[in-house]
């Protein structure tokens, strides 16, 4: 039975990324899909589903040959040009992040199917930081010490890197970092 059904799955090779694919809010976004397979076709089918984590897939659109039936609550968002099966994504938000499911079925002599998942990671553009001062007039004598604020209104995966003459500053005697 195994060698029977590894022969079924190897006749339709469905290609994703990897790796989790980055996109930036606002933005499009292209999941792109590779598939093949040895046998005959009389129809391919193509569906995108999205799952959140903790709840159903949704149902985003799906193709029969080059007929593609969108869910109309999104058919503005997503497009599919079949054969293809790559998904565009625009505009992209927050909201986005998740997988996304294809699958592809070859209805021929028999039918032969395939699943993939990719996983979409949507980053938010950092704004430009506001350092504030402590004391505000920046004046310290000798021995006084001075506070430098930095903060962003958004952006998502924000790393901070303080800089003296264009060399970046470490924690020691003169500097703490909190």
């Amino acid at each position: 039975f195994f060698h029977f059904y590894a022969g079924i799955c190897s006749a339709l090779k469905l290609t994703v990324p990897s790796h989790t694919i980055h996109g930036i809010e606002g933005q499009p976004l292209h999941l792109s899909v590779d598939y093949n397979f040895n046998a005959t076709a009389s129809e391919i089918q193509i569906i995108w589903l999205f799952e959140r984590s903790q709840s159903d897939p949704k149902y985003l659109l799906g193709s029969v040959n080059r007929r593609v039936v969108p869910d109309f609550e999104y058919q503005h968002k997503f497009t599919l040009v079949p054969p293809n099966a790559s998904l565009r994504i625009n505009p992209l938000h927050l909201s986005d992040e998740g997988n996304y499911i294809v699958k592809v079925n070859v209805h021929g002599n028999g039918t032969i199917a395939a699943s993939q998942k990719i996983q979409v990671a949507v980053d938010v553009p950092v704004t430009k930081p506001t350092v504030h001062t402590e004391p505000s007039s920046g004046v310290v004598e000798y021995v006084g010490n001075i506070t430098l604020k930095c903060t962003v209104d958004r952006g998502t995966r924000v790393a901070y890197q303080w800089m003296k003459n264009g060399k970046p500053l470490h924690a020691g005697p003169n500097y703490t970092f909190s």
